[in-house]
């Protein structure tokens, strides 16, 4: 995936970042060091979640228990953001979030996660596992798939620079 249009936000002189640093922040296997924070809103109060996203096929995936607040969010308004601090980069994308439920899709969330120390197994619609994140609520996990569209990344080390990266999606 290209960016339809990359500016270059920095200004002490540093040069645009590729977006090359930051995709390959976000391909990284999934560690407990590194938390991303889903951004709703509904009805104009705003919500933050920390959230288990993973990389697939260039897009982020992550779990939700139906009645959480931000799987309602979303069902009222599919627009969000996602934020991660990432080795390198600190990144802040804005985008869209649809449940999948496509068997072939879930198997492949399930076993990113699975890779990455969770236990997780399609059950249906859905994932289950014998535990998640204390604060996840009990199985099922809807899964949402994250289509970004603007993608906003800070250096946090050598080379610096910030820089925005435009999606035509």
């Amino acid at each position: 995936m290209t960016p339809s249009e990359t500016k270059n936000l920095d200004r002490y002189g540093s040069d645009a970042l590729p977006w090359s640093r930051a995709r390959d922040a976000l391909a990284q296997d999934p560690t407990p060091d590194v938390t991303h924070f889903l951004g709703t809103c509904r009805d104009g109060i705003p919500h933050a979640a920390g959230i288990g996203a993973q990389w697939l096929d260039d897009y982020l995936y992550f779990t939700s228990n139906p009645t959480a607040r931000k799987a309602r969010d979303l069902a009222v308004n599919p627009r969000c953001t996602i934020s991660a601090r990432l080795p390198g980069i600190d990144l802040v994308l804005d985008g869209t979030a649809e449940r999948v439920t496509d068997g072939e899709t879930l198997e492949a969330v399930a076993a990113g996660y699975r890779a990455g120390g969770w236990p997780a197994e399609v059950e249906g619609d859905a994932l289950t596992a014998p535990y998640s994140a204390p604060s996840a609520g009990a199985p099922p996990w809807h899964v949402y798939r994250f289509t970004f569209t603007k993608v906003v990344g800070v250096a946090t080390v050598e080379p610096y620079g910030a820089t925005r990266w435009t999606f035509d999606r």
